[in-house]
């Protein structure tokens, strides 16, 4: 059976924080990062944990200028540094695209 989501779970949520923080100290796996992404950005609760689902969302996310504060990456495991680069991969081409964004990385 296929999944209906509500309006409430396909709404982007309200993040108060200015400059937003994304902060990935104590994260250990893949899939918490992916939480992290999620919960500190806002993102609706559909999202697909991916980088393909990062960058569609992304595509829509925020329309006026944006910080956003990348905390915690000295401290991740070995095994996630390639998520890290992915998510700046995706980072940089939704800063092309909408200048206004930006993302700042903070350790």
């Amino acid at each position: 059976m296929r999944r209906i989501w509500t309006e409430e779970e396909m709404a982007y949520k309200d993040v108060p924080e200015h400059p937003i923080k994304l902060d990935f100290s104590g994260c250990k796996y893949i899939m918490q990062f992916h939480q992290i992404l999620r919960v500190q950005l806002g993102l609706p609760d559909y999202y697909g944990n991916s980088w393909d689902a990062l960058w569609d969302l992304m595509q829509s996310y925020r329309d006026y200028p944006t910080a956003i504060e990348v905390y915690g990456l000295d401290q991740l495991p070995k095994e996630l540094e390639p998520a890290v680069e992915d998510m700046f991969d995706v980072f940089r081409v939704v800063q092309k695209g909408k200048s206004f964004i930006q993302f700042i990385r903070m350790s």
